[in-house]
């Protein structure tokens, strides 16, 4: 799929069981490889990252196998350096798998080339090299010096005395250095130079290695020194935690959409600094619970979230959530200290910042910040991903203000989390639509329009939308066939609908468009698909709390295909026919009964052999026959349908 559209949502609330860490389970698989004995790996997180360093793995030298079809795997360790000592190995854009695998292959003698996709040879690890060149490591960085591609080749690794590695950019180069600096089994200091970002990372890291067996000896943020003559040990099993960071999507959704939104995997216990996302969250005002596993959020007991300016340098996954929340915040906010953002999967702040103007907010950016303005009434639109699960993952949000928003390219989430849209729609809350459709003259139009009086929903007439672009497409002198010229029309029509009444340019023409000219028009312009494609957008954005009910003939095929209620109302022809001259006479109009009768048999052949959205009932909609129906009983059938108590058509 290349796209993915989420409608307008009312709220959000229930409970998720999040997939495993992305950055346990890498770590956790390269510590179990290099280690002596075998490790039972438990809730393994299945994604594209994780798939990178398994193949890689494997590639290496190490055996694993799966359990079945469970997310538990055994792992082999080779209690040492890889015994694999050449290789071309393609990480995709696995930061996680690349910079830790780096540091261990450079340290194991072999020849190796490490590549990535194209934006992983944009991400710097030019730290990392000259911190292992320092040991003695030959790495040639094969197109751009500081970034990969890379080429290792055997050398003579001077272990021991002090490593210095740059703190300020990513954690993972000292991630990378920490975890493979036991495989020389000589005591090592490595010293950070400037400040050490991401500290939450290091801290699984050193709580993980000592897990395995090593404990490093941690000197403040500076220093860490790496005891002589450790080796890895499995530990047996090991359990992997639930994905903190995904974590912040839900709990942002039930501070957003009311909840609660309960998240498990994850807890006062977690070893991952993203939990602490939860503490921004009540900062923000939000009503956080926690439990040894599980962590619960609800709306602000006002509803709306609290302005802030936070330094979210400890939390900077889960801190692209907080961009995304302050579009629901009373003011202006700053999310500072983030320079990291630049070297992730995309440039984060720039793509942030771009995506949020799509929606309508007023961004500031800066090289290691971003001020975001909530806009007085979101926008939607397509959000572009950049082939980053991050992005995908957080502007789903935008769809709880209301908002339709479209997620270009959905799948990258595959990265982290396979199956995180589902997760979402199982918390998440649609904005209801009841799709009525059916031929001309059925009576749906007065149905729908009683059905969403009873409700005290919205109504869309979307066939008075066409009628109207007939309308103007005649008064404009425009040909009804000429698609490029009608579509031009109907993409600014001046129109809008203020109770019975239908209004063009200001003018009531209620009557007219029902007119048989107009329904023969309204006919031959709904056949054009740059005219539909003109209307779509605005039929669709008549979806809005507390919910719609949409008329026509394309609303649960196309316009509204999720629609929780589809009916597909009709009747005999003789009895359409004889409504619609019953109702041209009492508006003093003329009409023909036989001539009436000829018109509908052609429009319903017309709309039922079209190529774009042809008339016809979708097999989840339910019957609803009129012929020996009054409206009322009619109504009240659809009322039925809506409370879940579906009366049988007799």
């Amino acid at each position: 799929m290349e796209f993915l559209d989420l409608p307008p949502m009312l709220g959000a609330a229930g409970t998720v069981r999040l997939p495993g860490s992305k950055s346990i389970s890498n770590r956790v698989l390269l510590l179990a490889a290099l280690a002596e004995g075998e490790t039972d790996i438990r809730d393994l997180l299945l994604s594209d990252d994780v798939e990178r360093m398994l193949e890689a793995l494997r590639a290496l030298g190490v055996a694993w196998e799966r359990a079945g079809d469970s997310l538990n795997y055994g792992v082999r360790g080779v209690g040492g350096p890889f015994p694999v000592k050449t290789g071309d190995l393609f990480l995709g854009n696995a930061g996680t798998a690349f910079r830790p695998l780096t540091a261990a292959l450079a340290l194991s003698g072999g020849e190796y080339r490490m590549s990535g996709v194209p934006r992983m040879h944009e991400r710097p690890i030019g730290d990392l090299v000259d911190a292992l060149r320092q040991l003695g490591a030959d790495i040639s960085c094969t197109a751009n010096e500081g970034y990969p591609p890379l080429h290792l080749k055997p050398a003579t690794i001077r272990p021991g005395g002090v490593v210095r590695v740059r703190g300020d950019v990513s954690s993972q180069f000292l991630t990378a250095l920490l975890m493979a600096l036991p495989l020389t089994g000589v005591e090592t200091t490595i010293e950070v130079v400037g400040e050490l970002i991401s500290k939450p990372y290091i801290r699984i890291t050193l709580e993980l290695m000592a897990r395995f067996g090593v404990h490093v000896e941690q000197q403040g943020w500076e220093r860490f020194v790496v005891p002589g003559g450790a080796r890895y040990r499995s530990p047996g099993t090991v359990f992997v935690e639930g994905d903190a960071s995904s974590a912040s999507y839900f709990l942002a959704a039930g501070a957003i959409g009311g909840g609660p939104v309960r998240v498990e995997g994850v807890g006062r216990t977690s070893i991952q600094g993203d939990v602490r996302f939860a503490e921004a969250l009540a900062q923000l005002g939000a009503r956080i619970t926690l439990g040894d596993n599980w962590i619960e959020a609800a709306a602000p007991e006002g509803g709306v979230l609290k302005a802030f300016d936070l330094d979210l340098n400890h939390i900077p996954d889960a801190a692209m959530t907080l961009a995304v929340a302050a579009l629901f915040a009373d003011g202006p906010c700053r999310l500072r200290n983030i320079a990291s953002w630049r070297v992730k999967e995309t440039d984060r702040i720039a793509a942030m910042a771009t995506e949020l103007r799509k929606v309508g907010a007023e961004v500031e950016e800066g090289a290691d910040y971003l001020v975001v303005t909530r806009p007085q009434r979101l926008q939607p639109a397509a959000i572009d991903t950049y082939d980053d699960h991050r992005m995908a993952m957080c502007f789903s949000l935008v769809s709880l203000g209301g908002c339709r928003v479209r997620i270009n390219d959905p799948k990258c989430v595959n990265k982290t989390f396979p199956g995180y849209f589902d997760a979402f729609a199982r918390v998440a809350r649609p904005v209801p639509v009841v799709a009525i459709d059916g031929p001309s003259a059925s009576g749906k139009g007065t149905v729908a329009a009683r059905v969403a009086a009873a409700l005290g929903w919205h109504y869309l007439d979307s066939g008075s939308l066409y009628r109207l672009t007939a309308l103007a497409a005649m008064r404009a002198g425009v040909a009804l066939d000429d698609e490029a010229g009608v579509a031009a029309l109907a993409a600014a029509l001046p129109a809008r609908f203020e109770g019975d009444r239908a209004l063009l340019e200001g003018d009531d023409v209620s009557d007219e468009i029902r007119s048989e000219a107009c329904s023969v028009g309204a006919s031959k312009v709904a056949v054009l698909p740059a005219v539909r494609a003109a209307l779509f957008d605005r039929q669709r954005d008549y979806r809005v709390a507390p919910g719609l009910v949409a008329e026509g003939r394309d609303m649960g095929s196309v316009i509204f295909p999720d629609a929780g209620i589809k009916v597909f109302l009709t009747a005999s022809a003789e009895a359409r026919a004889e409504r619609r001259y019953k109702q041209l006479m009492e508006k003093g109009l003329p009409a023909n009964m036989q001539s009436l009768l000829k018109d509908l048999r052609e429009r319903d052949a017309r709309d039922a052999a079209r190529l774009v959205a042809p008339l016809t009932k979708l097999p989840d909609a339910v019957l609803l026959d009129t012929t020996q129906r009054n409206v009322e009983q009619a109504v009240a059938f659809v009322l039925d349908l809506v409370q879940g108590s579906v009366r049988a058509p007799g």
